[in-house]
């Protein structure tokens, strides 16, 4: 069994830093009702996690241990507690811990993306910890927003349906586009295993709206 809480240092850190952060402040492991600790995450544009108060927010800062990291990941779902709901939108259930989590973007970052033989399908992984985290690669659903440059593919309904695509990923995958509309305008299609897709300029737009998501509007 995967325990929520990795080392005792991290554990008296947490009880021992005040945040606040605009008009939200909050004690890492605190208890809004009895036996229920709380706690504060945040996930980056490449896709790591990362203490909500860390000062200094970097590979060597970021959590890594795979084990933690998967059960974490696959945790996840939008936060409907009534508490924290605007500022950490998504939260991560590990027993009797409550594991708010805000985001850069959103909480899913394709980092990389893998040929599986056995399936003959094309995944993409997220949350890294190898192939275990990971959805199928549609290369018709690859979205380019056109106010930030970033790209975006479907993600699993709990996580909201949008998942971003690392940005050394989706220098890779940009190469693939056609613009038939003009590189001022998002791609319109998509050349992957000699096949040309063309790209669907919708579903987007449609999970924003189902998943009341709110997608980076800024420009990196």
């Amino acid at each position: 069994m995967i325990q929520c809480r990795l080392h005792p240092i991290i554990r008296t850190f947490f009880q021992q830093f005040t945040s606040q952060r605009h008009t939200v402040t909050y004690v890492q492991g605190q208890e809004h009702e009895p036996k229920i600790r709380e706690y504060f995450y945040f996930i980056d544009h490449q896709g790591m996690l990362f203490l909500d108060d860390a000062k200094m927010k970097n590979f060597t800062s970021c959590f890594k241990e795979k084990k933690f990291l998967e059960f974490f990941f696959k945790r996840i779902r939008r936060n409907t507690t009534g508490r924290y709901e605007d500022d950490f939108p998504f939260i991560s259930l590990c027993g009797r811990e409550r594991n708010y989590i805000r985001c850069d973007d959103v909480p899913i970052v394709y980092t990389h993306i893998f040929y599986n033989k056995s399936e003959d399908e094309y995944f993409l992984t997220y949350g890294y910890v190898g192939d275990s985290l990971k959805m199928m690669f549609m290369p018709d659903k690859i979205y380019m927003l056109p106010e930030t440059g970033r790209l975006y593919h479907p993600a699993e309904d709990k996580y909201g349906g949008i998942g971003l695509v690392r940005s050394k990923l989706a220098i890779e995958l940009s190469k693939y586009f056609e613009f038939s509309e003009g590189e001022a305008n998002p791609p319109t299609q998509f050349i992957w295993q000699n096949k040309k897709y063309t790209l669907d300029q919708y579903w987007l737009h449609k999970n924003i709206s189902k998943h009341k998501i709110k997608l980076r509007s800024k420009p990196d």
